[in-house]
């Protein structure tokens, strides 16, 4: 489809100091909601940008090199909104662009060279509006009427010759979907001139002025038929009970593709580095540097990374349903259920993200409008049963229900609700005394049902993943490395057992204790020395720093029920909570593999420090269970919420409150469990 012709300005629209054919160029795109605007951009941009923050602001902003514009030129990618003047951070940050007082980078400040508004082909009305107010600017402009694929299958049309000839500038009938009509932008974009007309200063003017503009647009052309579908639709998925229904139905669907599809490559992921370790041990020699890049950075690095298809594909499929305009009717019903705790249907994304991870989570409570509507949200989001607690669900409902699937899957799911109910209920209780005030009434439109862009969606993950894993990647591993430097020194000399061990195994193999070879032997004698090995091993962990921080801060932990040895395993989960199975095992077994032959079994009998009181009796496992559903034990999220939340108080509260329900609940169930007589 060829662009809109427009006729060439008066002189005094002409700007002389206009760049030349050669020059960078900012371009900014500014659209209503759900008209395609991220799409384009992606277009316009593939993977070439960058995402970061507006500086001073939470808000973010999205920056690419167009491939068809002069090298150097960027396109921003603006805030969704309604209206300019809407008292509103996205409204402000859109206002501050467009008068050069803000850049992405902070920087570099200047008026956009260029204006492309994106309009909404199957709602133009609406879309007038942001135009009539874009034109008051005094900007460079250009229209993309995006979505015209869809409007086209609606029996939508519009004249965009006329909106060229009002304005005199570029009009682009276009599809970011389909790509129709996309290389006309950069060539409309390059000739980019002030618009010629702008409507009235008020606010009636200014409606009345996109009404009659409309009314010029589609003369002469049919009514339009209700869409009797999208009707039946919006009936099912917004009636209070079939809605609900539908949206566990998605969302059990949702979670269910997210655990069997992300299975295969977080396997792979575990062995790409487990071989890498293998071979960084096989190269280092023997030594600190050794053991710090094979057991400190290999391992800490792994930890992030396995965790990144998970996100991946959750924010792929967040993608499409969001694409699909299936999501807005989510917000739309889960809006009616969040608001009796302060909340509005906004949170609704950063509540399902944070089941994947947190960290992600916190960054999308971005789209809450509300600022103590944002923060409640933050605050709650750590409640939600992320991923990396299911290894530590596995092991205590299978040491509560051995070989019974069916009430370790019960225990299960119960874990996941006691997440969302404490969450809400904190933030009903941040609402009523930190964060007083009412909620914002949610403004949303039901945008119109389509068929979602799996480019688009597979950009979408791919910008998730990689925000994921430079802002959490950095924090863990250097967490990792702290820990994994408390837990290996200071380096102490082997406890008799374990010389005794190997005495006995350099007699069967008739050797020299120092020659005992590990991979040479076979049989009693690689047993006893695997026996020594995993003796050490137990003598050194509880020897070492984050053994001594166990022993030292054992009495705090033990209303709870814990030993030494747990509490060594609490304070290791601040690096990651699935390290609690890892590092239970070190402790017990003297070997971190969890699934090794054995080694549950010498978990569920492991007996503390005398010898003969059980570790993990049933009122202790209860206990741990419902520590790891409420406990704060994740620092990179911490890091995140101040910097979402724009201070570290935000932070420290959210540690203290999580940590204190957690260990008051599980100090009250523990205590209550033994005095039942459950031991």
């Amino acid at each position: 489809m060829r662009p809109a012709s427009s006729p060439e300005p008066s002189a005094a629209a002409v700007d002389d100091g206009s760049p030349t054919a050669d020059t960078p160029r900012r371009i900014v795109l500014l659209g209503n909601p759900n008209t395609g605007k991220t799409s384009l951009f992606n277009r316009l941009c593939g993977v070439r940008h960058k995402t970061s923050n507006f500086p001073g602001t939470t808000q973010e902003a999205r920056v690419g090199s167009p491939r068809d514009l002069p090298p150097g030129s960027e396109v921003i990618d603006l805030p969704g909104i309604y209206s300019l003047e809407l008292e509103q951070s996205e409204a402000e940050i859109c206002r501050r662009v467009l008068a050069g007082e803000l850049a992405p980078r902070g920087e570099d400040n200047r008026e956009p060279d260029a204006v492309l508004v994106v309009a909404d082909a199957t709602n133009m009305p609406r879309s007038l509006m942001l135009v009539g107010e874009a034109t008051r600017r005094g900007l460079p402009m250009v229209v993309a009427i995006n979505q015209v694929d869809l409007s086209r299958r609606r029996g939508i049309h519009a004249d965009e010759h006329v909106l060229a000839e009002r304005l005199g500038i570029e009009v682009i009938p276009c599809s970011a979907r389909t790509g129709e009509g996309l290389e006309h932008l950069a060539p409309a974009l390059e000739a980019a001139r002030i618009p010629r007309e702008s409507p009235p200063g008020s606010e009636d003017g200014l409606c009345d002025w996109a009404d009659e503009l409309y009314a010029e647009m589609a003369a002469g052309t049919e009514p339009i038929l209700p869409d009797t579908l999208t009707d039946r639709l919006d009936n099912a998925f917004t009636h209070p009970v079939l809605g609900l229904v539908a949206f566990v139905a998605i969302m059990t669907g949702l979670f269910w593709v997210i655990f069997k599809l992300a299975a295969y490559p977080m396997g792979w992921i575990e062995i790409i580095f487990s071989v890498l370790g293998s071979a960084v041990g096989s190269v280092l020699p023997a030594g600190p540097l050794h053991d710090l890049l094979a057991e400190g950075v290999v391992t800490g690095v792994g930890s992030t990374v396995i965790f990144l298809p998970q996100i991946c594909v959750l924010f792929f499929l967040i993608s499409i349903l969001e694409d699909t305009g299936y999501l807005a009717r989510a917000a739309f019903v889960m809006d009616k259920a969040l608001r009796p705790f302060g909340l509005t249907g906004h949170a609704f994304v950063p509540f399902l993200s944070s089941h994947a991870c947190a960290l992600p989570g916190i960054i999308s409570a971005r789209a809450v409008p509300d600022r103590r509507d944002r923060l409640a949200t933050i605050l709650a989001a750590p409640f939600m049963s992320c991923t990396a607690r299911i290894p530590v669900y596995v092991l205590l409902t299978v040491l509560l229900f051995p070989q019974r699937p069916a009430l370790q899957a019960l225990a299960f799911t119960g874990c996941y609700v006691l997440g969302v109910v404490a969450g809400l209920a904190s933030a009903m209780i941040a609402r009523r005394t930190i964060l007083p005030g009412k909620s914002r009434p949610m403004v949303l439109e039901l945008p119109a049902y389509k068929l979602p862009s799996l480019r688009n969606a597979a950009l979408t993950a791919w910008d998730s993943g990689v925000m994921f894993l430079r802002k959490a990647g950095t924090a863990i591993l250097a967490i990792c490395i702290v820990l994994w430097w408390l837990g290996a020194y200071p380096h102490v000399d082997p406890p008799q057992q374990s010389l005794d061990l190997r005495a006995q195994a350099a007699a069967i193999a008739q050797v020299e204790v120092a020659a005992l070879d590990e991979t040479d032997l076979e049989g009693e004698a690689a047993e006893l020395v695997a026996s020594a090995a995993a003796a050490e091993s137990r003598h050194g962990q509880r020897y070492s720093f984050l053994g001594r921080m166990g022993s030292t801060l054992e009495p705090v932990f033990r209303p709870l029920g814990y030993d030494r040895q747990l509490t060594i395993g609490v304070i290791a989960s601040f690096a990651a909570r699935e390290v609690f199975v890892s590092t239970m095992a070190v402790q017990v077994v003297g070997v971190d593999d969890v699934e090794a032959d054995g080694v549950l079994d010498a978990i569920a009998n492991a007996t503390r420090d005398d010898g003969v009181t059980r570790v993990f009796t049933p009122a202790t496992n209860w206990s741990l269970l419902i520590y790891y559903v409420l406990a704060m034990q994740c620092l990179p999220t911490l890091a995140v919420t101040a910097k979402e939340a724009g201070s570290w108080k935000w932070a420290a509260l959210q540690l203290g409150w999580m940590s204190g329900i957690a260990y008051v609940a599980a100090t009250m169930l523990y205590q209550t469990l033994r005095a039942l007589g459950m031991t």
